[in-house]
């Protein structure tokens, strides 16, 4: 089993600034990709970024050139570092990780960007 514990979230202004975190135990996961999505009040969840093993990242357009998603795989954690946030980004903030053909998510972490 893996665990994922998020932090970081809170309430911003527009334009502003977070920098979330997600540490991971139980397994190593440096060799699998990990994920951010977000998920705003009816809606469904939505992909934001990834990041490969080996460093390599995608993005969704949505959050493209904003937003940053990185890793260090010593200490089994991902983070992602939210610039220019807009009101629109308000949301629950969840990393992920397929880990031996299952899906683990972590409880999430509430932003909310104030306009």
């Amino acid at each position: 089993q893996v665990q994922l514990v998020e932090s970081g979230g809170g309430l911003v202004q527009a334009g502003g600034s977070l920098r979330l975190s997600c540490a991971a135990s139980g397994r190593d996961i440096s060799m699998n990709a990990m994920d951010w999505y977000r998920q705003a009040p009816g809606k469904q969840r939505e992909f934001l970024a990834t990041i490969l093993s080996g460093g390599d990242t995608y993005y969704a357009v949505s959050v493209k050139g904003r937003f940053t998603i990185s890793r260090d795989n010593a200490k089994n954690t991902v983070a992602l570092q939210m610039n220019s946030l807009k009101p629109e980004d308000t949301a629950v903030y969840y990393c992920h990780v397929r880990n031996q053909g299952y899906d683990y998510w972590g409880q999430g972490t509430q932003v909310t960007v104030s306009s």
